[in-house]
């Protein structure tokens, strides 16, 4: 729940700054001057590009959480609580190694299957592995959404 408020709290003052900074192209904009007018342009862009990632960040976050509550209502989230951590609460490194190669050889056994990629993505996360957790978590978005087709 904390997490989600975080995200609105960003997504609100992302929002803001998006908004001021339109305000100021299009103040460059109007001034009718060559040099200001493509400052105008390029500064527009900015918060499109902005909006954009917004867009495609919380549609991201919904559909992983949807997954998240299939998986809970099925039973099948990964639960590390039993795996030893480091004082700083981070899984111990090798216990991680050894979660993780457990969850690659589901993967292995049945690749079609978006529950055993989730479980993979959860695995990158806890190894500290996060781009190659999205990418695993993009697949077995994918492969969920393939599923209900």
């Amino acid at each position: 729940m904390r997490a989600r408020n975080f995200a609105l709290v960003m997504t609100a003052a992302l929002a803001v700054y998006v908004v001021l900074l339109a305000g100021r192209a299009i103040a460059l904009l109007r001034t009718g001057e060559t040099v200001p007018v493509l400052f105008g342009v390029g500064v527009l862009l900015l918060p499109l590009l902005g909006i954009w990632i917004i867009v495609t960040t919380w549609r991201s976050g919904v559909q992983i959480q949807r997954l998240s509550r299939r998986l809970d209502e099925e039973g099948g989230l990964p639960d590390v609580s039993d795996l030893p951590r480091r004082p700083s609460g981070r899984v111990d490194r090798d216990a991680a190694d050894a979660w993780f190669d457990e969850r690659r050889a589901e993967v292995e056994a049945d690749q079609e299957n978006w529950r055993v990629w989730y479980r993979l993505a959860y695995a990158y996360e806890i190894a500290g592995d996060r781009k190659r957790a999205r990418a695993t978590m993009r697949r077995a978005v994918e492969l969920e959404a393939a599923s209900r087709t």
